[in-house]
C-alpha cells in the first residue's frame, strides 16, 4: 500500500514538472473578447496596453508575469508598469483578486483556486526590470501551480497580440 502511495506522489510530481515545462497552448480569444478585455483593462491598468507587452513564463512552482514597455526609453510607461505591479502584488497577497476578475471575468480559469489559497500559500516577489517589472509567483501546492498556469493561459488568450508566452526574444524591449 505504501509503495502505491509513493508511486502516486511521484507521478503527481512528474506531471507537475511536465506541465510547467510544456509550452502554453492558449489560443487567442476572438476579436470582440480581446477588445472587451482591453477596454476593461484600461479601467484597471494605468499603462497603455498597446505600448506594453505582458509576458507569462511558467515555472515548475508557479510562474513569472512580466510587463515591459515596447519602447524601453518610455519612462512614463515603465513608471506606470512598476506602480501597477507593486499594487497588484499587495492586493494578491491580501487575497484580493478583484482586478483580474474585473478585466477577465469572475469565471477566469485558475482564479477561483487562487482566491481560495490560504495566506502565505502563494509567494509573490516583485522585481524591477530595465523596461518594466515582474511578479514571480511560487507555491508548493501542485493544485495552485496548475491554477497559476491556467490563469496565465487565460491572460495570454485574452490579451492577444499584447501578450506572449515564455521569455522575451532578442530585440524586444531591452533585448534581454
Amino acid at each position: 500500500m505504501e509503495a502505491h502511495a509513493t508511486s502516486r506522489l511521484l507521478c503527481s510530481m512528474l506531471l507537475s514538472i511536465a506541465a510547467a515545462a510544456t509550452p502554453t497552448t492558449a489560443l487567442p480569444a476572438d476579436a470582440q473578447r480581446i477588445d472587451d478585455v482591453a477596454r476593461r483593462g484600461a479601467e484597471v491598468m494605468p499603462f497603455d496596453l498597446k505600448a506594453t507587452t505582458h509576458i507569462f513564463t511558467r515555472t515548475p512552482d508557479g510562474g513569472v508575469q512580466s510587463v515591459v514597455a515596447k519602447d524601453s526609453h518610455d519612462a512614463g510607461q515603465v513608471r506606470l508598469i512598476r506602480s501597477h505591479l507593486k499594487d497588484i502584488r499587495a492586493q494578491f497577497l491580501a487575497g484580493d483578486f478583484a482586478a483580474p476578475s474585473h478585466i477577465h471575468g469572475p469565471e477566469m480559469p485558475g482564479l477561483r483556486e487562487l482566491k481560495a489559497a490560504a495566506p502565505g500559500q502563494i509567494a509573490i516577489a516583485y522585481a524591477e526590470l530595465p523596461d518594466g517589472a515582474q511578479l514571480t509567483y511560487s507555491t508548493k501546492s501542485p493544485a495552485l501551480v496548475a491554477a497559476l498556469h491556467a490563469w496565465f493561459d487565460a491572460q495570454l488568450s485574452d490579451h492577444g497580440a499584447d501578450a506572449m508566452a515564455g521569455h522575451r526574444h532578442p530585440g524586444h524591449g531591452s533585448g534581454r
